[in-house]
């Protein structure tokens, strides 16, 4: 007796595979639309730009703007005796990563396309956050020293099909996508400084959408832990 059960096909994840020189090109032109957010976001002079205030908790200025299903989450804080020289060698994609979730397994970078742009992968192990466990993240990070002084990191991850042909995915992970993420470095006087901290990231997976964004307010309450990072590594 023949049966007409038919397996269905495997899915396929697609991967491209681009030239340095492409990728290169494509982050720059990606990266400089990010500092461009990033610089708005941090902008007092531009009104609320749809910046919703949701509190202060220690003088951490908490905004969100929504966006679609997934919000956008802002802090801001005058760091006070701490210069932008300071706070910038802590503001990176790995010591944020370490801060959002103890559980990061590896942290590396992947490529140096300039020396102010890189290529990083992020891993989060099983015992993370809900948020974080077994996802990974490649991502960029833009460094920029704007023409007043002002420092610039602008950090999101590569689309999925660059990642791939970059960096296979595991097979037990879950790539997540940082959307948008990074920090505006503004200096002022008396070597202090006011930062600007945005997130917006989808985890992907079988989340909730209320719950992501609930833990996605809570990753942009790191600047005070950077800091203290800062201060004692300037020791």
């Amino acid at each position: 007796m023949s049966s007409n059960l038919t397996s269905s096909p495997a899915p396929c994840s697609r991967s491209w595979s681009i030239s340095e020189d492409s990728l290169r090109r494509y982050v720059f032109y990606a990266s400089e639309n990010c500092i461009q957010e990033l610089l708005s976001a941090s902008d007092s002079k531009s009104g609320n730009d749809g910046w919703k205030i949701l509190g202060i908790d220690n003088g951490v200025e908490i905004s969100k703007r929504c966006s679609g299903s997934l919000h956008t989450f802002r802090s801001r804080w005058l760091l006070k005796s701490v210069s932008p020289e300071q706070f910038i060698t802590v503001a990176n994609a790995i010591d944020a990563a370490r801060q959002w979730d103890r559980d990061l397994v590896e942290a590396r970078y992947i490529k140096d396309l300039e020396d102010n742009l890189s290529i990083i992968r992020l891993r989060f192990g099983e015992n993370s956050k809900p948020i974080f466990r077994n996802r990974e993240f490649i991502v960029y990070e833009r460094r920029e020293t704007m023409d007043d002084g002002t420092l610039v990191v602008a950090v999101a991850s590569l689309p999925k099909e660059i990642a791939s042909g970059l960096h296979p995915k595991q097979n037990n992970a879950i790539r997540g996508l940082l959307l948008q993420s990074g920090w505006v470095v503004e200096k002022l006087d008396h070597d202090s400084c006011m930062v600007t901290y945005v997130v917006q990231l989808d985890p992907a997976g079988w989340l909730p959408k209320c719950l992501v964004n609930r833990f996605n307010t809570k990753l942009v309450m790191i600047i005070d832990n950077l800091k203290k990072q800062a201060v004692l590594s300037s020791t």
